[in-house]
């Protein structure tokens, strides 16, 4: 059986002014296998009319909230095959929750929820319903990134000994969120649509789930420094993390929105028995690789051999780079194409599911929470 058509989706959050939302839009568009139908871009319903105007959908399918719209859509002989949440952080659990009870999958942007209990309660939805629910921990789209993870899978580093990641951004340096036009710093620095924590949960989980993917190393024990720099801010800009691996490897990951200088800096090095990798998410389409009885290599995308599954997402010819997007629109490409097997009743296999699911998803508030529980225990050791 075969899947004659696009396959629909429609959008919670992502209105006038957003920029995550649009992100998620473009990415998806590139592979031309997916529809927009259906919405509730903001909780007001003229901004989702707007923004629904502006991109050609029908009104009709514009809902004044996400409750009416999972209701409605469930409905439809035409429904939404999947639901993309692009909310603040405090509304994902409740906006996921309706949707995966009225029976449609989920793609939800990180952090999953802001309280461990409602993760863990997302999971065990998604294991009654059997639903697919993706991530969009975005990093591990990029095909260097899946060349790394197959390095060390190989054993080719040999036994992993040390990992060291950071991510520093400058862009909450000063007050940004002073500014009305910023709502992005306004909403993340605020612990009523934030949670409890901001860079930690912002980038500090991307960092946690790229050196988790391309490691396969688990956390056994953290001890964290949560840091406030900028006067009058409540949530955390800058946080250090000292972590103990089972098995005895040992890592320290850096986050940082007060970093002046750093754009987007997302940097892992991971440091085995015989070798060691370099990423840096801001020249993704290179890997550093470096060997004890070998020369240094700088594999490059769409030119080096990345492995099966780092080649099959390349999408262009070497020398013209990919970057966000297209590491964004290969988390949607293979969660789709999963979607689609399940649909006409076959069987993903392991490259089918190679997306972030609602388990990295928990995992990632786990560390949040083990991080918040550290630093208010200035710094003590905490089991994972």
């Amino acid at each position: 059986m075969t899947l004659d058509r696009p396959l629909r989706y429609g959008m919670v959050g992502g209105g006038p002014g957003a920029f995550i939302g649009d992100v998620h839009r473009r990415a998806i568009a590139l592979d031309p296998n997916t529809d927009l139908v259906a919405a509730a871009f903001s909780r007001k319903h003229e901004s989702t009319l707007q923004t629904g105007r502006e991109l050609l959908m029908d009104e009709s399918r514009l809902y004044p909230d996400f409750q009416t719209m999972a209701a409605k859509e469930s409905e439809r002989s035409d429904g939404i095959d999947f639901v993309v949440i692009v909310t603040p952080n405090v509304s994902h659990f409740p906006i996921a929750k309706a949707f995966l009870e009225h029976g449609i999958h989920v793609v939800c942007d990180k952090p999953l929820t802001t309280e461990l209990s409602d993760a863990e309660a997302l999971g065990e939805l998604v294991e009654k319903t059997g639903l697919l629910f993706g991530v969009t921990y975005t990093y591990t789209g990029y095909p260097t990134v899946k060349k790394a993870r197959e390095l060390v899978q190989s054993g080719a580093l040999g036994p992993i000994r040390f990992v060291n990641a950071e991510y520093p951004q400058e862009w909450l340096a000063t007050r940004a969120e002073q500014d009305p036009d910023n709502r992005q710093a306004s909403w993340r620095t605020d612990p009523a649509q934030s949670g409890k924590v901001n860079c930690v949960g912002d980038i500090g989980t991307h960092i946690e789930n790229l050196v988790s993917y391309v490691t396969g190393l688990e956390i056994s024990k953290l001890s964290a420094r949560l840091d406030s720099f900028v006067g009058g801010r409540t949530l955390d800009d800058n946080a250090t993390i000292m972590v103990e691996y089972n098995g005895g490897a040992k890592g320290i990951y850096w986050s940082s929105q007060i970093a002046v200088g750093s754009d987007n800096a997302l940097r892992m090095r991971v440091y085995g028995e015989k070798g060691s990798i370099e990423f840096s998410q801001e020249d993704p389409n290179y890997l550093k690789v470096f060997s004890l009885d070998g020369p240094q290599q700088i594999l490059s995308r769409g030119r080096d051999a990345l492995g099966e599954r780092g080649d099959s997402i390349v999408r262009i010819p070497a020398g013209h780079p990919e970057g966000y997007f297209e590491a964004f629109a290969n988390i949607y490409k293979t969660f789709t194409g999963a979607l689609r097997k399940r649909i006409t009743g076959d069987s993903p296999d392991e490259h089918d599911l190679d997306f972030p699911t609602v388990h990295d998803g928990i995992q990632g508030i786990r560390f949040v929470a083990r991080v918040l529980e550290s630093s208010e225990a200035q710094g003590t050791w905490i089991d994972f």
